[in-house]
């Protein structure tokens, strides 16, 4: 590798030392590197200065701090997490600086991003191929294998030198030496630094302590990591900096990393479940003319080509109806959908979701679907459907509990009586005293639901159906035919929150009419919540809906729950964040 080419002030200042000191090369003192055993190290002086008679002098520390030895002597052993016992750390621009510096002196020698190395092993499927092998039965083999990865450990150790590389499937160690690459490549990867990915070719053996490791024969240098890693100890500390960082965060953590593999993992077991049950996944349309499927402030923006502003997709329930209308009995799909509303642990303004419908079908055999794909995905990722959330149990295993909004309350409120509950005045006081909103919709029902919010809502640990809501809070569920004023709904709750929302399909286009009626009266008298009258599902339903049941799960939140993730933004790779 070419030495670095100083700027004119430090060629100037090397001009200076070199006066005092006109020598080939420093012998600098043995304990000169923070945290190596005790060894001599050798440090070059620069190439473009050139001496008679070489000689050697012996250098201790206190000496090069007095003379303040530029960058480019100390980088030739060293990175920048192995500076001298008494330096200070180098701060974060300085590092880039430095190796910028060495991506030049790359960029001047040979290709500095080469994509010609192929790879054919991973770390994780070796170990758990060989670490079973003793020393003596996997050293004679001399398997031959290709890795290649981020390098998250280097140690520099003469004429021998270990790092460590990290890939998807997790690390493994790698043995370089002069004898197995040559000396030339091996002082070529001294200068390399902690976040490099680099390619290594070799064969497989294990170490006195018995690790894996590939004893290399090759290694390139693919791709120059310009910014240091976070402290390997301490991670990302800052918690918005993982978030707006993921990538960084996806680097250092390995937990990070298993969230997200989990994830992909819960999302494809929903997929292959609702497949199982003959269902049919399609993909509706992620702008919408008029916003609804649920009751949420939407997202706008503008068509310029038609001059006409259209809506983010609050929920895709109306198309997936519509679709029930055409013939196509069962459908669902996975998605994001968009909420203009605030963003908390539990609220995220683009979220996914899964949505599912079926035709001659009730809420009863929805709550049995919902339950069921939960149930699939926690065997799935956990192996077991009992897990531990914020270090209690959650039992996904036994039948799901199932209570109305005034059980529930009752339950965890034993105090009030049903007076108490059928008392609009009361309601309303007792709301206000919880420290909750009143409700926009009138009604005994909102205000009831509102008083369960408030009071038993966060008290659901264990999965719990609440069942048959007011129908002034469910403009798209049927009317229950035996319980006024109620309708065939349900909510899931898990660990104290809403985890899916379904219901038996209102099918009477009538109703559905006056129903979208008050929705607009609602907004009308200032809920920016309320549902616009949409004209066209109208006409669908016109036509013909058949009882159908159809629920909704939101994907982030089960994900928070299988994963033990306290927020939402710990299972969304990218999530919304203020500006910096």
């Amino acid at each position: 590798m070419k030495r670095f080419a100083p700027d004119a002030a430090a060629r100037a200042q090397s001009e200076r030392i070199l006066k005092l000191f006109p020598l080939k090369r420093l012998m600098i003192s043995d304990n000169f590197c923070k945290g190596n055993r005790p060894r001599r190290r050798v440090f070059r002086r620069p190439v473009f200065q050139k001496k008679e008679k070489p000689r050697k002098i012996r250098v201790n520390p206190s000496t090069v701090r007095q003379l303040q030895l530029p960058v480019f002597y100390q980088a030739n052993n060293m990175t920048e997490h192995q500076t001298p016992a008494a330096e200070p750390q180098l701060d974060e621009n300085q590092i880039i600086a430095l190796r910028r510096e060495k991506l030049h002196a790359i960029r001047q020698e040979r290709i500095a991003f080469p994509n010609d190395f192929q790879r054919d092993s991973f770390a994780g499927e070796l170990h758990e191929k060989y670490d079973a092998l003793s020393k003596e039965a996997l050293d004679p083999q001399e398997i031959p294998v290709k890795i290649a990865g981020r390098m998250m450990l280097k140690r520099a150790m003469g004429k021998a030198s270990f790092a460590t590389v990290q890939d998807v499937s997790g690390q493994i160690q790698l043995y370089i030496n002069n004898q197995g690459v040559g000396e030339a490549a091996h002082e070529d990867f001294k200068h390399w630094d902690m976040g490099d990915i680099v390619g290594a070719e070799g064969t497989l053996f294990k170490t006195n302590h018995g690790e894996l490791t590939v004893r290399v024969s090759n290694i390139r240098l693919l791709s120059k990591s310009l910014r240091p890693l976070p402290d390997k100890h301490k991670g990302l500390a800052d918690q918005e900096v993982k978030y707006r960082q993921r990538y960084v965060d996806l680097i250092v953590s390995p937990e990070s990393r298993d969230t997200f593999i989990k994830r992909s993992k819960i999302i494809q077991t929903v997929r292959n479940y609702m497949v199982g049950e003959r269902y049919l996944e399609v993909e509706t349309p992620m702008m919408h003319p008029i916003p609804g499927g649920a009751s949420a402030k939407p997202f706008v923006t503008h068509h310029n080509a038609l001059d006409m502003p259209l809506y983010l997709r609050i929920a895709p329930e109306l198309y997936l109806k519509r679709l029930i209308v055409g013939g196509l009995e069962r459908v669902f799909e996975i998605n994001r959908s968009f909420r203009n509303e605030g963003m908390s642990t539990r609220h995220n303004p683009e979220f996914t979701m899964m949505e599912f419908y079926e035709a001659f079908c009730t809420y009863e055999r929805m709550m049995q679907m919902t339950e069921g794909v939960i149930r699939a995905c926690a065997q799935a990722v956990c192996g077991t459907a009992k897990i531990s959330y914020n270090g209690k149990e959650v039992d996904l295993e036994s039948p799901f509990e199932r209570l109305t909004i005034l059980e529930a309350i009752k339950k965890y409120n034993p105090h009030y009586t049903d007076e108490q509950l059928s008392d609009e005045a009361w309601l309303k006081k007792e709301i206000v005293r919880l420290g909750e909103s009143l409700p926009p919709a009138p009604g005994i029902g909102s205000l009831q639901l509102a008083l369960f919010e408030g009071c038993a809502e966060g008290k659901l640990w264990n999965p719990t159906f609440i069942i048959d809501y007011p129908v002034e809070v469910s403009p798209l569920a049927r009317a229950s035919d035996t319980k006024p004023g109620l309708t065939d709904r349900f909510e899931l709750f898990v660990v104290g929150r809403e985890l899916a929302n379904g219901y038996s399909e209102l099918n009477d286009p009538e109703d559905q009419s006056a129903r979208f009626k008050a929705q607009v009266a609602q907004k009308d008298a200032g809920d920016d919540e309320a549902m616009h009258y949409d004209a066209d599902y109208i006409r669908a339903m016109e036509y013909g809906l058949p009882p159908t049941g159809g629920s909704g799960i939101g994907l982030d939140r089960l994900v928070m729950l299988l994963t033990d993730a306290p927020s939402i933004r710990d299972v969304i790779l990218f999530p919304q964040m203020r500006p910096e």
